[in-house]
């Protein structure tokens, strides 16, 4: 009989070991752990995130982050100068601090987090990864902000991404630095990318990055676009997927390499005029900014 309580214990233990390291390895195989594998070794590729430029967050939902961790399991919490309680109690994936988007691959959970805001709002609490003793970026109260914001006009919004897209980036040093005329650039360098961004991009001036002044000051952009240029810097994409927040800033960012090629070979001599864009707008079924117009519309 003790044989047999001893076996069954030995059992019991055994199961749950085996089920505490199925865990341990299916959190990196889970969907939104390969999603930030993926789209941070493009943005590395790019050239878009050299050393550890760039960050990106995901939010997640409760249900999904279950299926791979405790939840009731908090490592550590982090606190941060910002009062996220309007994401009290969500989840998100986060690039960490400091971490260089190359290694992500063969470290994520060094590299990444997953993280909950905080019930009071100033800290999130840590449920996996920045082994090392990392925390998330320094931006984070940015993407916060941004998730906040965006989620009001979409409430389908995952995805916050920032990285130092390398033609749009230079295009703030050369090119006049309002939200019409980047925006009417960018739509004339390719016929797509007013489908893609009809709403347009905006426009920044130069903030100090990390500060809770550029975070908010993006946010307050991210009501009018899903796109925001941080002058001398880089760009900020928000999206509901990964697909669309990643395709987003690359419409852009071809258009921008498309502009630097035109200007090399002499600058802009023929174009997309108002009317052909009201054409495109009524065959996509889309409603372009008006303001990004150079004549009055008053219907598309």
């Amino acid at each position: 009989m003790l044989a047999s309580l001893h076996i069954e214990g030995f059992f019991h233990e055994s199961a749950k070991k085996i089920l505490e390291e199925s865990i341990v390895k299916n959190i990196v195989e889970a969907p939104f752990v390969k999603e930030m594998v993926e789209v941070t070794s493009n943005l590395y590729r790019l050239g878009w995130d050299e050393r550890n430029g760039g960050n990106v967050s995901y939010l997640l939902d409760e249900e999904v982050v279950q299926e791979y961790l405790d939840t009731t399991n908090v490592l550590r919490t982090i606190s941060m100068d910002f009062d996220g309680t309007a994401l009290s109690g969500k989840y998100f994936i986060v690039t960490g601090s400091g971490k260089y988007f190359k290694n992500v691959i063969q470290d994520p959970a060094n590299n990444l987090g997953v993280i909950r805001v905080s019930e009071d709002g100033h800290g999130v609490e840590l449920l996996w990864g920045y082994t090392d003793g990392g925390v998330p970026t320094s931006e984070l109260p940015a993407h916060l902000m941004s998730h906040i914001a965006r989620l009001e006009v979409d409430p389908e919004n995952r995805i916050v991404m920032h990285c130092h897209a390398s033609h749009l980036l230079a295009m703030t040093f050369t090119h006049e630095l309002t939200a019409k005329a980047m925006t009417r650039t960018l739509w004339e360098m390719c016929t797509e990318c007013m489908v893609v961004f009809p709403e347009g991009i905006q426009v920044l001036p130069w903030l100090i990055p990390g500060s809770n002044e550029i975070g908010q000051a993006t946010a307050e952009k991210m009501k009018a676009a899903r796109l925001v240029l941080w002058s001398f810097h880089g760009v900020y994409g928000a999206g509901r997927t990964m697909d669309e927040t990643f395709g987003l800033i690359e419409t852009a960012e071809k258009a921008a390499q498309i502009y630097t090629y035109v200007q090399a070979q002499g600058g802009v001599r023929q174009t997309i005029t108002d009317e052909n864009f009201i054409d495109l707008a009524k065959q996509f079924g889309i409603t372009p900014n008006p303001e990004f117009f150079e004549a009055q519309v008053t219907s598309i």
